[in-house]
């Protein structure tokens, strides 16, 4: 059992014990994504392989509503924990599982419901619309096991154990392959073998965590003298929740937005869009990872009282998201053509040069990615959740407009251009900020 109190000992070596399973685990997640569009696109044809591009953009606007409640709650618990308060931290579990339940039952109907007008507002096409329905349907009605995954994800993340959820994300991949085949493969159940396969695997990787957290951490389960609500705590755990889910879905809505510019543009620029944010996910977990270790380091030191140590954590965390940043800058470069060739096929020879392009403008921005997610590590874990919102809406409306206004001369660079203008309004923004921050926390 892992049990980490990061509020003393080297920061350096906590961040990366932090960091890398967190770094396994987004990337088990993007392979998680890509091999459902991989295994569609080889038994089910290019139309289910785009429709699982299409449905992801809508697909994770309520996912990361959801995911994003759980990083606010991360944030909460860390800061309980940090400063050793185990029965805040209890109470903090059962209003967490009460209350988010009943949310999340709410966002999957209202997310059935919507998902057919939500694909045609981004204009997708008639040939992929069937196969993106059929698949968010059924992941749709599978929300309250995603929640339930990422709530306990989040407890143990919190108490500095990031190696447990990795082993059973890693069990739900090994699921979802073997569910795929027999679904897709097997079956010939297209998309809805898909989605499928992703809701049961994902109910395998819930069950394991429980069974872990009761055995091995039962000081972090609620018991009958924690079930109360707390008024104080219900109002600051809305708070988080909301800014953190507002956050990541203003995000994904901004995705969605471009996404419609993209599915202007026709098929083969939905399958080279599809193919290269495939690419991309794998790209972002790095940074992604980065910042959530971060969070939790932060939260812990400011739970704590610990600001010199949370100053310092910022240090090393921009220091080591500005090197990554670089790193995979170069790689998605020189990449670009056989990455997108992996997923498209030389046989696709409009997409793989659409998405090649795509590549290798936005690879030369990744820095200025990579630095954002450092302050959005910081800002998140010293409580600041609206920061992040702010940044993000202005990185979308910028990203936005000038989707909208590029795309149809441009084509898919455009959308490069479009976010790397928006990471780099963003970054300057959050620097702004910081020391402004700075300024007022010195001790």
């Amino acid at each position: 059992m892992e049990n980490k109190n990061l509020t003393s000992g080297n920061i350096r070596k906590q961040l990366a014990a932090l960091t890398l399973p967190l770094l396994a685990g987004s990337i088990l997640q993007q392979f998680y994504n890509t091999v459902d569009a991989l295994i569609l696109g080889r038994y089910a044809g290019m139309d289910a392989f785009g429709a699982a591009g299409v449905a992801g953009t809508v697909m994770n606007l309520f996912i990361f509503i959801l995911s994003g409640s759980c990083s606010g709650m991360t944030i909460l618990f860390a800061q309980f924990y940090g400063r050793r308060a185990m029965d805040q931290f209890r109470r903090e579990v059962f209003l967490t599982l009460v209350w988010g339940g009943m949310f999340t039952l709410a966002i999957s109907l209202a997310a059935i419901f919507s998902a057919v007008p939500l694909l045609k507002l981004i204009h997708t096409p008639a040939a992929v619309l069937p196969h993106a329905g059929n698949y968010l349907c059924i992941i749709f009605a599978g929300l309250p096991v995603t929640y339930l995954y990422n709530l306990f994800s989040s407890i143990l993340r919190s108490a500095g154990n990031t190696k447990a959820a990795l082993l059973f994300l890693a069990a739900a991949v090994f699921a979802n392959i073997i569910f795929d085949l027999i679904f897709i493969a097997g079956a010939g159940m297209g998309t809805k073998g898909a989605a499928l396969a992703t809701v049961a695997a994902q109910l395998i990787s819930v069950l394991l965590c429980v069974i872990y957290i009761k055995k091995c951490y039962p000081e972090l389960l609620f018991t009958k003298n924690d079930m109360h609500c707390d008024k104080a705590m219900a109002g600051r755990t809305l708070s988080f929740s909301f800014a953190s889910a507002l956050h990541q879905s203003s995000l994904y809505i901004g995705k969605m937005m471009v996404q419609g510019s993209v599915n202007s543009l026709g098929a083969d620029a939905v399958c080279a869009y599809t193919a290269a944010s495939r690419i991309e996910g794998f790209a972002n977990s790095f940074g992604d990872s980065g910042s959530q270790a971060l969070s939790v380091f932060t939260a812990q030191n400011t739970g704590a009282g610990k600001m010199k140590r949370v100053r310092a954590g910022l240090k090393n965390g921009f220091i080591l998201l500005s090197c990554l940043g670089l790193f995979l800058s170069l790689v998605m470069y020189a990449g670009a053509r056989p990455f997108t060739a992996l997923l498209t096929g030389n046989n696709q020879p409009s997409p793989l040069t659409s998405g090649t392009a795509y590549l290798r403008v936005i690879s030369v921005f990744y820095p200025l990615c990579f630095i954002g997610n450092a302050f959005v590590g910081y800002f998140r874990g010293t409580g600041r959740v609206n920061i992040p919102v702010i940044g993000t809406t202005l990185h979308i409306s910028i990203r936005v407009l000038l989707s909208c206004l590029l795309a149809p001369s441009l084509g898919l660079p455009a959308i490069s251009l479009a976010t790397g203008a928006g990471w780099a309004a963003v970054v300057t923004f959050f620097i702004l900020l910081a020391r402004c921050h700075k300024n007022t926390t010195q001790k």
